[in-house]
Parts: structure tokens; C-alpha cells; sequence
């Protein structure tokens, strides 16, 4: 049997095994699934589906440490490169918070390094990110929630001052037409 097939059978056992802890009486207690053993486990079972895909993948492993409030930069790093050696793509720690934690994470890398916007005080710039070392910057959910935001302010203008001044910002309906019209 080859190495495939017999990585196959036994992620097929481990995920029947997994589903009859499910279906048994009682409750039962598992260890974190995204333990660092487990996630490199994980990312190298995805780099395996990945490299099969019939069409070229590019997969992301992320080491998210720093949103859970686990700031512990070293551990970060070490599960980065575990990611790195199990074949990821790209790596990502959001939620780091100063460009010298994004220098020393990029420094220690050899793969493209992915960072989110926004989430430094102040906002990193893209000029940052890229003289930190940083290949890609994700937007995540800051446009929806900057679209959020000023739709926030505008109603308490209005709810708290009774004025419309936030309108002076407001993309005007031609505009907004024609931006759904291009795609």
C-alpha cells in the first residue's frame, strides 16, 4: 500500500472513530483541536488536498495566537514554521499589533507572509507591510465594518443632533449606479 493510500485509511479511521465518540451516551472531553500538534497535522492533511486538486491551490495556514489572547510571539513563530515545513503556502498571524512583531515574523520565515489591515494602532500602511517583510495584506471584514461604521454615525447625527451632515460624505446615486453596473 502507498503512502497516500495508507494516509487515507487512516484519516478515514480517525474520522469514524471521531463520529462514534458522537453518537455514544454521555458527554466525552476532547484537547483543543487546534493544539499546535494537531493544527500542523491539519495544515499538512490540506497541503496533501491541495497538491491533488486538479487545479493550482494556493493554501494559507494560520497561527492565531494573538486573536485568542495567547501573545506569546515566540509560540506564533514556531507554529509558523511548523506550518512552513508541513508545505503552506502562505503564512498569517493576524492580530499582531506592532510592525516589529510582523519584522520578526517575516524575518523568520521563507514563505510569503500575510497580514491583516488595520489591526495596528495606528493603522499600518501597505509601504509598512511591505518594508516589514509582508507579501500580502488581507482587508478581512474591515471594509464591511467601516461601511458599518459610518452608517452608525450618520444615525446617531441624526438620532442625537437632528442634522444631516454626514450626507456631505455620502457617495452620491450616479455613482453608486455606476459602480454596480461595472461589476
Amino acid at each position: 500500500m502507498d503512502h497516500a493510500t495508507k494516509t487515507a485509511a487512516s484519516h478515514h479511521r480517525k474520522a469514524v472513530l471521531f463520529r462514534e465518540l458522537h453518537a455514544r451516551a454521555g458527554c466525552f472531553v476532547i484537547p483543543n483541536p487546534w493544539d499546535a500538534g494537531s493544527a500542523v497535522e491539519r495544515v499538512a492533511a490540506a497541503v496533501e488536498a491541495a497538491r491533488a486538486a486538479p487545479a493550482p491551490f494556493t493554501l494559507t495556514a494560520r497561527a492565531e495566537n494573538f486573536l485568542h489572547g495567547r501573545l506569546d510571539l515566540d509560540d506564533t513563530l514556531l507554529r509558523l514554521q511548523a506550518f512552513e515545513k508541513a508545505g503552506a503556502d502562505v503564512l498569517y498571524a493576524p492580530g499582531l499589533r506592532d510592525l516589529d512583531a510582523v519584522r520578526t515574523v517575516c524575518a523568520n520565515l521563507t514563505r510569503p507572509v500575510n497580514a491583516i489591515a488595520g489591526a495596528g494602532t495606528p493603522p499600518f500602511t501597505v509601504a509598512q507591510f511591505a518594508a516589514a517583510g509582508v507579501r500580502r495584506v488581507s482587508l478581512g471584514s474591515l471594509l464591511s465594518r467601516a461601511a458599518l461604521g459610518a452608517m452608525y454615525a450618520a444615525a446617531r447625527e441624526v438620532r442625537e443632533h437632528g442634522t444631516f451632515g454626514f450626507a456631505a460624505h455620502a457617495m452620491t446615486s450616479a455613482t453608486a449606479n455606476g459602480a454596480m453596473r461595472e461589476g
